[in-house]
């Protein structure tokens, strides 16, 4: 089976699916291809206890958003699923689910698209598969003896599920903490190898740090405004959990639940995990960017006249780092039992049979772009701004983006 559309959309969450509506605005003809169900990602992909890092007052999409009786919430994972689903419904986006992407190729006039219920010949392509398909673990793992059991946040369901005895937690970013956190509550010890990381508090001056974010308007500057971008776009997630109670889960919190601080993890030599010796340093680093971000907000709040609007300017404790940590652990004493690999994601372009990826598997593009005429990308770490891979983030993206392709297909002579 051969079809023919002016473009296909590959991925059915919430950036595909944003990408669907301003294409039907436009009456462009497309199809949305996903290989599960909408929203898979966060249906299948996702550890059962997880919500989501932002307010709910901050999820919406085109015109729709959070209608709920708690809007500085946080949604479970299942609210989400049902928040995408309702989107794709409301804006009858023309999905095929099950449908899997095999090949995407480039030809004359455009790109041959295979998946595994046929072809789809089309002038342009929009990614949007998501920006977190494969967990990231580093090469280090493949010399851990066989008797830890090494797993990912993919793997995750709970600490129930682990096997007894001590954690290594591998990552300080929201998902290493957060499972660092919910694992530890379980009773076991856990020890958290901690590399470069964004503190946050999660209340600042009475409202929520990501009020400020948006309020200030940190989380709408432009890609070709921030100065080292291809840092901003490695940059894990800030230490932030939608917790019901709103608390701070940083390093402090987890320390005083008992939680071990060692260095990020360096190399595993006959058996025995090395840690760096920089764990200070990088602590340093973090509560220094933190306290300066935390300044900007003052000075917002001062000059735009919103001091009376919230709470007096505070700062929090430094981060406590112990006078002296591990600098290794012998797995095979038995005192760590599994590993997590909270080491971050990466998507997956195996698919792509198109030279537009660098030598580690990066989609190279310029504000989703992508260098190949007709190609395009979504739902990326600041792919046009720094919100771009949040729910609230995607429409002004997608709006630009599409407005790209719409150029791009009435200069090559059919008009949108």
């Amino acid at each position: 089976m051969r079809d023919q559309v002016t473009t296909v959309v590959i991925g059915a969450g919430h950036a595909g699916l944003t990408a669907s509506h301003f294409l039907g605005a436009r009456g462009i003809d497309h199809v949305v291809l996903e290989r599960g169900e909408v929203a898979n990602s966060w249906r299948r992909e996702r550890w059962d206890s997880l919500r989501l890092l932002t307010p709910n007052w901050q999820s919406r999409l085109p015109g729709h958003h959070y209608r709920g009786p708690d809007p500085d919430g946080y949604m479970t994972m299942g609210e989400v699923v049902e928040f995408i689903d309702r989107f794709a419904a409301l804006s009858r986006a023309p999905v095929r689910t099950g449908t899997n992407v095999t090949s995407v190729r480039r030809t004359d006039d455009g790109y041959r698209v295979i998946t595994d219920h046929g072809e789809i010949g089309c002038r342009t392509v929009v990614i949007a598969s998501g920006a977190c398909n494969r967990p990231v673990v580093p090469k280090l793992s493949e010399a851990v003896p066989d008797g830890v059991v090494q797993i990912t946040p993919f793997d995750y369901n709970g600490p129930g599920r682990l096997p007894d005895g001590g954690v290594l937690v591998v990552g300080a970013s929201a998902t290493g903490v957060q499972l660092a956190a919910e694992i530890r509550r379980s009773g076991r010890p856990v020890t958290l190898s901690t590399g470069e990381h964004v503190r946050m508090p999660r209340m600042y001056r009475g409202r929520d740090v990501l009020w400020w974010m948006d309020a200030t308007g940190v989380w709408d500057q432009r890609y070709d405004e921030v100065p080292d971008l291809t840092r901003a776009r490695r940059l894990g997630s800030p230490q932030l959990a939608g917790t019901p109670d709103r608390t701070t889960l940083d390093i402090n919190a987890l320390t005083a639940m008992g939680v071990e601080l060692v260095g990020r993890s360096a190399a595993v030599r006959d058996g025995r995990l090395l840690f760096s010796g920089g764990l200070r340093n990088v602590i340093s680093l973090a509560d220094l960017k933190m306290d300066r971000l935390l300044s900007t907000f003052d000075e917002w709040a001062r000059t735009s006249g919103k001091d009376s609007d919230v709470k007096p300017g505070e700062r929090f404790e430094p981060t406590r780092v112990p006078a002296s940590t591990r600098l290794g652990i012998d797995l095979g004493t038995g005192e760590i039992r599994t590993i997590v690999w909270a080491t971050g994601f990466k998507p997956d372009y195996s698919w792509l049979d198109v030279p537009v990826t660098d030598e580690k598997g990066r989609l190279e593009h310029d504000g989703g772009i992508v260098d190949s005429p007709g190609m395009f990308a979504l739902g990326l770490p600041v792919l046009r701004r720094r919100k771009s891979t949040f729910i609230h983030g995607i429409e002004d993206d997608a709006r630009e983006v599409i407005d790209h392709l719409a150029r791009y297909l009435a200069s090559s002579g059919r008009v949108a």
